[in-house]
């Protein structure tokens, strides 16, 4: 059981509610200061003081008042209204994260909800209750409008969930387990939607993905270094030392340890002098992109534990302030941060397939081919991974450089926060079809080299790899094998293949 204080979520503690079905409880302590902002409220309504959007309208209606009567039907119709979302739902466990972090948010006691609308949102996580959240539709600023509007009409009893791993009516769901709709009082239906969480959300299930993808893509360039005789002199450690980053040292020793007792590779002036860029320059180019990867899970860490709400009540509602917490910039940034970083660990990995199948930079079969000319063997799944490189160079267009105001121009700057969260998630997509690609031509090449000649942690690798995707004796439907790899990559428990090396950056 995880206990959430709206101050300590770990993307590591992500982790294990997302993937590992991980309860979650709400602290005591956090409970007690959410009781007491909701009593703010309270008296904000019984007094009927002009507080936006607690008694105010919202967005450029926010010089509108309502009269306390009204409440109930201000919030009702804000999420209604405001659940425009549009395009395919987010996956699963992206929702199921989106409805956490909000619950999170919410437990720091600035939002003036009460506490019963936090518990509900616990249920929903506990007993995977996960809201039909469609993808498109935020701008990333006054929240993820849209997107956790979709999530807030669960709770009253409204639109669709995934439950039981079907699609039904989220009043189904709710009655089968149990759980009672809620009615939105004063301010909370604004509490429920004004934050970043979808693209936090997104973010999140992006990086876990990623951290896992660039661990692999080092030990799938280790078995090319293999295939390819790569020297390993470039790897020594006072090359990197000689530079200085922690994460190229880092990257640099892991290949050495992958490589320690490998026969496959050479040594400077035994083939040749130097290798191409794209094995020379793996720890610069990956040490690169861990170091992008940290920014992002230094931002994630921070934004998950956020309030982002608007306003945020302070001193028992002494103070109340409108300000501009739910703006996604910072995410927005750290999302088009992290697809380009992704994305070039799938560059680097086109180039270093090329150097498997080409024939004039090898001395390998053409093509990895078990009959050349006759048989076609690895030539177009070069083809496959250059076309997703080259699809993700479109992706990795900054979305953060957009904005366009809404509201009448009252919100007038916005981030696209969502928009760059969900183009990082499909290239993470891509980079690991990528990355399977180069394995299984890694895979052939070292065949051909002599898999009893392999280092001890790549030769373990292999053998995984090759229950997955058999040897390639006669040309197939290659993209069966490639989705295969790529499932497999996704799924696997990297450290199995590491266990005596520590793979924390």
């Amino acid at each position: 059981m995880i206990t959430l204080t709206g101050n300590s979520l770990t993307l590591e503690q992500m982790k294990a509610i997302l993937f590992r079905k991980e309860k979650v409880t709400a602290s005591g302590k956090s409970m007690e200061a959410v009781f007491k902002s909701r009593e703010a409220v309270e008296r904000i309504v019984s007094e009927s003081r002009v507080v936006y959007g607690i008694t105010t309208g919202f967005g450029k209606f926010s010089d509108v008042l309502i009269d306390k009567d009204h409440v109930q039907d201000l919030q009702l119709n804000l999420i209604r209204s405001h659940a425009c979302g549009v395009g395919e739902p987010f996956p699963e466990v992206v929702a199921k994260a989106m409805v956490l972090l909000r619950a999170n948010a919410l437990l720091k006691g600035y939002s003036g909800i009460r506490p019963l609308v936090i518990e509900k949102l616990l249920e929903l996580v506990n007993k995977e209750i996960i809201p039909v959240i469609p993808q498109q539709g935020s701008l990333g600023a006054s929240g993820d409008l849209a997107p956790l509007s979709h999530l807030a009409l669960v709770l009253i009893g409204e639109g669709e969930v995934f439950y039981k791993g079907k699609r039904t009516e989220s009043i189904v769901a709710l009655q089968q387990e149990g759980i009672v709709p809620v009615i939105l009082e004063a301010k909370e239906g604004l509490a429920l939607i004004n934050g970043t969480q979808a693209m936090t959300a997104m973010g999140v299930v992006g990086y876990l993905e990623a951290e896992q993808l660039a661990f692999e893509s080092e030990l799938i360039a280790s078995m090319t270094i293999e295939g390819l005789n790569g020297i390993i002199d470039a790897f020594a450690e006072e090359v990197q030392v000689a530079r200085g980053y922690q994460q190229q040292i880092d990257t640099a020793a892991r290949i050495r340890h992958y490589l320690s007792d490998s026969l496959l590779t050479s040594q400077q002036g035994e083939i040749r002098v130097q290798d191409a860029y794209s094995l020379r320059c793996i720890p610069q180019v990956h040490g690169a992109s861990w170091q992008a990867l940290d920014y992002v899970k230094e931002k994630l860490e921070i934004e998950m534990n956020a309030a982002t709400d608007n306003p945020l009540i302070f001193d028992d509602g002494e103070k109340v302030i409108s300000g501009g917490n739910f703006h996604g910039q910072p995410i927005a940034f750290a999302m088009d941060f992290m697809k380009i970083a992704v994305a070039e660990l799938a560059n680097i990995s086109e180039r270093r397939i090329e150097r498997l199948v080409n024939p004039q930079l090898n001395d390998l079969p053409p093509f990895l081919s078990p009959e050349p000319g006759l048989q076609s063997g690895a030539m177009i799944m070069q083809y496959a991974a250059a076309a997703l490189v080259s699809e993700n160079k479109t992706l990795a267009h900054p979305a953060s450089v957009d904005s366009i105001p809404s509201s009448a121009n009252q919100e007038d700057h916005v981030s696209m926060g969502t928009i760059a969260s969900r183009h990082a998630y499909q290239i993470i997509q891509n980079v690991r079809r990528v990355l399977a690609i180069e394995f299984i031509c890694a895979m052939q090449a070292v065949e051909f080299r002599g898999i009893e000649k392999m280092a001890t942690q790549t030769r373990l690798f292999f053998e995984k790899g090759r229950a997955q995707v058999p040897s390639i004796k006669q040309d197939r439907i290659f993209s069966k094998d490639i989705e295969k790899a790529s499932e497999w990559l996704k799924t696997i428990e990297f450290s199995q293949f590491s266990k005596d090396l520590t793979l924390e950056k």
